[in-house]
């Protein structure tokens, strides 16, 4: 199996308003997408809320994650956390639950230095036995990873993908080749941001990190595969079905958008955790549009 290639979905994790998961609802989304065999599960990102879970209901939510998913598809789970030895922690958790890979980011209140995130990095590879997938995401943890530093982590063992955000101000080509000149052959280098992957897996990206797939996993993957098979055609035709989606992901932000659309497909009962605030009225109304597009050309699932 591998981790970090092809279309890496990532579901929401349903939980009630005391943050406790609904673990049989998740373990329903996790089968979900092992049916439709997505290339892996990213468990607790961004769109898994992991930031507003406490480690126990982590611990659940992989467990059940683990449970559906039963070996057929490789489950990345995210263990960002604001301390080392929490992260440290949770990596430890996560590999004994059924965790495949890990996904982290460096969490942080006081910012961190490059020094500083390549010791949480090193300190959490040492603990457990898991590949790691570097999480950039500087919109939420406001440290941006250079070159001479994901230079220096690819040289740690189990350090072995990173997740980019796509490029605000080079093209998304260019920024694929610099980073694959330097970094070895065997670093796998994927993007997050659906509205630019299909450009990202069309340039050689080894992986999309995908927010909507872990929804539409049938649909996302028709996507993901004509972009990787270089079949611009094909690709264009269906990015115009998500285009609606694409442009609510960037103004509401894609997972007040996610929740929504689960809620809409029937697919769970829940809000995003407070205090981010369900979309509705007209705002929600522009979901439902956004999905009839979609579905007009053909099922969704």
């Amino acid at each position: 199996m591998s981790m970090f290639r092809g279309l890496s979905a990532f579901p929401i994790t349903p939980a009630d308003a005391d943050g406790r998961v609904d673990t049989e609802a998740l373990g329903r989304m996790v089968t979900r997408l092992a049916a439709a065999e997505v290339d892996s599960i990213g468990l607790l990102g961004s769109t898994g809320t992991y930031a507003y879970l406490s480690r126990e209901e982590r611990g659940r939510a992989v467990a059940a994650a683990a449970e559906a998913a039963a070996g057929r598809i490789p489950l990345v789970v995210g263990i960002g956390a604001l301390r080392t030895d929490t992260v440290m922690a949770l990596a430890r958790d996560a590999e004994r639950a059924g965790a495949d890979a890990l996904l982290l980011a460096p969490v942080s209140y006081t910012p961190l230095t490059p020094a500083e995130v390549f010791e949480h990095f090193r300190a959490t590879a040492a603990a457990t036995g898991l590949p790691i997938c570097i999480y950039n995401n500087p919109g939420t943890t406001h440290f941006s990873f250079d070159l001479p530093l994901l230079q220096r982590l690819a040289d740690l063992p189990g350090i072995a993908a990173v997740k980019m955000p796509l490029p605000a101000d080079i093209p998304l080509a260019e920024d694929l080749a610099r980073l694959r000149a330097p970094l070895p052959e065997s670093f796998s280098i994927g993007y997050s941001g659906d509205w630019g992957c299909s450009e990202a897996l069309l340039a050689g990206a080894d992986a999309w990190f995908s927010v909507i797939g872990g929804l539409m996993p049938e649909a996302t993957l028709q996507l993901a595969r004509a972009a990787s098979s270089g079949n611009r055609v094909e690709t264009a035709r269906i990015e115009a079905r998500f285009a609606p989606i694409w442009d609510l992901f960037r103004i509401f932000g894609s997972l007040r958008v996610v929740y929504a659309i689960a809620g809409l497909m029937g697919l769970i009962r829940a809000d995003p955790p407070r205090p981010i605030l369900p979309l509705e009225g007209q705002d929600l109304d522009r979901v439902a549009a956004a999905l009839e597009h979609l579905a007009a050309a053909g099922p969704v699932a």
